[in-house]
């Protein structure tokens, strides 16, 4: 069974990694909330996405079943552990978001996207 790899989007990835987190910044400065203890959330918002990016192209890599070879050298399907790790650091990520109070109701449109 052939499995088909998907490329993941890792525009949000690794290119604009860097975009994302000055527009959380960006949106702190706008509720002036621009303090350290909330830049650090960031941070680690950062960290749970970046892991999060990581799982999905193992999934996409291993899908959500894959071989493994038990102690007797038995061949299963195993559940990719990478699937629900994935569902965890999204949660965690949400989690952040509404601790700093980003939601689409509360966020500041930037001064680029007016200019469109």
């Amino acid at each position: 069974m052939a499995k088909s790899k998907k490329a993941i989007n890792v525009a949000v990835g690794n290119k604009s990694k860097k975009q994302v987190r000055e527009d959380l910044i960006a949106q702190l400065r706008a509720m002036g909330a621009d303090v350290l203890a909330f830049k650090d959330l960031i941070d680690r918002y950062m960290f749970y996405r970046d892991m999060e990016i990581k799982l999905q192209k193992d999934i996409a890599n291993r899908g959500l079943e894959f071989d493994a070879k038990s102690a007797t050298g038995k061949i299963y399907k195993k559940e990719n552990p990478s699937v629900k790790n994935a569902v965890i650091y999204n949660k965690q990520c949400l989690a952040i978001l509404n601790q700093l109070g980003l939601n689409t109701k509360t966020i500041e449109p930037n001064a680029e996207d007016d200019e469109l």
